[in-house]
């Protein structure tokens, strides 16, 4: 078999065109949460706060330019290196709603699964069938 043939064996098998898409998914999704954190829950959290901007939290590891303001977009333009944990706090809350939200469609999904009725039993084999009838034809008789 050749290269290309196994490698389009593999290609297409149905487990990693599965893969292929979750990951396209999944990283569009990644982008709603991202939205869904930075564009609503981070403004809400910030005025509940008293109107705090986590991404303007970090601190200077060296002095910047004189001149240019002192905010964490300006700095990092600037390449003033800084620890933006402001920016580790937003991500970190991006995780954990996403964790918590894949935890719910994962629960939803395993509860799907446990619903489904078990299937029928298998029709015992016809040898067996026969000697369970001639089993009760004996009884019957004594």
């Amino acid at each position: 078999m050749s290269m290309a043939s196994e490698f389009k064996e593999f290609a297409l098998k149905g487990n990693v065109m599965d893969l292929a898409v979750g990951v396209i998914i999944g990283a569009a999704f990644g982008k709603i949460v991202e939205s869904l954190v930075g564009d609503i829950i981070m403004p809400i959290v910030g005025r509940i706060f008293g109107n705090l901007d986590f991404s303007n939290f970090f601190i200077k590891l060296a002095e910047g330019p004189a001149g240019i303001p002192q905010t964490f977009v300006e700095l990092k333009k600037a390449g003033v290196p800084m620890l933006a944990y402001g920016n580790f706090i937003t991500v970190a809350i991006n995780f954990i709603i996403l964790a918590f939200i894949i935890f719910l469609m994962v629960k939803q999904v395993n509860r799907l699964k446990k619903a489904a009725p078990p299937p029928p039993p298998a029709a015992p084999p016809e040898d067996v069938v026969l000697l369970k009838e001639i089993r009760d034809l004996l009884k019957s008789r004594s």
